[in-house]
């Protein structure tokens, strides 16, 4: 996830009680909480506790005196670096204290009370499933009760997660992210009060061997054949005359399994796409169609002289990548509206045995890119090690979730299975990938002016020879 804290307000305090600062917390470039600077440092406090000093980053110090303008600019940046570190670290970054922190404040600052409330969250074939849940209910809790109520077994809730997605002028959902573990699902999505947007349960693996898993349940095997054919109904999945003519006949005797074994064979099966963005590549100012899936990007791109090239970049051969954000100078009459804030995705690509190349692409649906990258390379990497995608779930008291005395519920973390000791030098260098900051940049986006921090190193990088190319 992608964390920057671009900004400051001084906001009245309560009672009569002086103006503070608050620091606006932005996660993939929307406001995720707005927090004081003591709340950030009891955060800080109690990673110390639990993990301490020695792998706790520094925290901006305590000043005796009210802040300058410089200085409050300058202990913003270094708050910035500071939650940036911690969410990058794997044992901080992924501790309950951490993401516990963000949900309260996801929470408090979107004023929502904890409470019972439907929510509804969409499936492939269009149909909502609505879900009584509490406000203050994290993502594994509602996709717990998204399966619960579909009857999906617990060894197959893994195989699945929720996505925020916003519904398109064509009826197709363009992808925004995939719900993570310090956030709110109801909170993330009611406080965007903007129905186009809204939560959709589908697979969350690519390697299609894991279909058989899944198809070994009758309610695994519907919600699979209900996305697959939504894939094809979108153009996701290209089907000729002749494969239409026997997927329609398949559809007509309902034979599930047969169906998405033939859609197995089809190009862009599994593919995720996305909407039309830029990309410089193989020059500048080329529009294009990214679809991820494959353990690859694919490229459709529409070149100067309206040529279509069409070209796949393996994230095996992806050394690093990174995603920046950048606010554009307004150059219209004083007064207008600021640009939107562009996203790109940079990747750097072994595009022969010596020669490595950046290759961008401008895309609002820059963040999802990053994190479909990010999971393909865990998922390479538990193959890698011999294990297989699983999650561990919480035991269920009469058929209800046990939470905290917060309400907060105890995120489990992930299992990944391993045959032996092996998998955990893995796990831990995999772990190492899982968040990148987002860094405001407002003249520059070359490699030189972003730090080391700012990339995600792809322990899944494999290099080449000639004859592989």
């Amino acid at each position: 996830m992608h964390f920057s804290i671009p900004e400051t307000e001084t906001r009245a305090g309560d009672g009569g009680a002086p103006a503070y600062v608050a620091y606006n917390i932005h996660v993939n470039g929307v406001l995720h909480c707005r927090v004081r600077y003591s709340q950030l440092l009891g955060l800080h406090e109690q990673l110390r506790k639990e993990y301490g000093a020695n792998v706790v980053p520094a925290f901006p110090p305590k000043k005796i005196f009210t802040l300058t303008p410089a200085e409050v600019e300058q202990r913003r940046e270094q708050l910035e670096k500071y939650m940036q570190a911690v969410r990058q670290d794997p044992t901080l970054g992924g501790s309950e204290t951490f993401n516990s922190f963000l949900r309260k404040a996801q929470q408090e600052t979107q004023q929502i009370p904890t409470e019972e409330v439907l929510l509804e969250v969409l499936l492939s074939n269009g149909q909502k499933v609505k879900v009584t849940i509490l406000t203050s209910d994290q993502t594994e809790d509602v996709l717990e009760a998204v399966a619960s109520k579909l009857d999906l077994p617990d060894d197959l809730v893994g195989y699945f997660s929720l996505f925020l997605v916003r519904e398109t002028k064509d009826g197709a959902f363009s992808f925004v992210r995939k719900l993570q573990e310090f956030e709110l699902p109801y909170v993330s999505v009611t406080s965007l009060h903007n129905p186009e947007f809204q939560i959709i349960l589908r697979k969350s693996y690519w390697d299609s061997a894991y279909d058989d898993d899944v198809m070994e349940h009758r309610v695994g095997l519907n919600l699979l054949y209900a996305q697959t054919v939504s894939d094809i109904e979108h153009g996701w999945i290209l089907v000729n005359k002749e494969q239409h003519r026997q997927l329609k006949s398949l559809q007509e005797k309902v034979s599930k399994k047969e169906f998405i074994r033939l859609a197995q064979t089809l190009k862009y099966y599994g593919y995720l796409k996305f909407d039309p963005c830029v990309t410089d590549f193989p020059e500048k100012g080329c529009h294009v169609v990214v679809s991820a899936g494959n353990n690859e990007l694919n490229f459709q791109v529409r070149l100067p002289n309206e040529q279509i090239k069409e070209g796949s970049f393996k994230v095996t051969r992806m050394r690093c990548w990174r995603v920046t954000s950048s606010v554009p100078m307004n150059n219209g009459p004083s007064g207008s509206s600021p640009s939107e804030v562009k996203l790109e995705l940079a990747f750097e690509y072994l595009m022969s045995k010596d020669r490595l190349q950046w290759v961008t692409i401008t895309s609002p649906q820059a963040i999802m890119l990053s994190i479909c990258l990010q999971s393909m390379v865990d998922e390479l990497m538990v193959k890698k090690s011999g294990g297989s995608i699983r999650k561990m779930f919480r035991r269920r008291v009469n058929g209800a979730l046990r939470r905290s005395d917060s309400q907060q519920a105890v995120k489990s973390p992930p299992l990944l299975d391993s045959p032996d000791a092996s998998w955990e030098p893995m796990a831990k260098l995999s772990s190492k990938l899982t968040s990148v900051s987002l860094r405001g940049i407002s003249h520059s986006s070359s490699a030189n002016d972003v730090g080391a921090n700012d990339f995600h190193g792809n322990y899944a990088f494999e290099g080449i020879g000639d004859e592989d190319l």
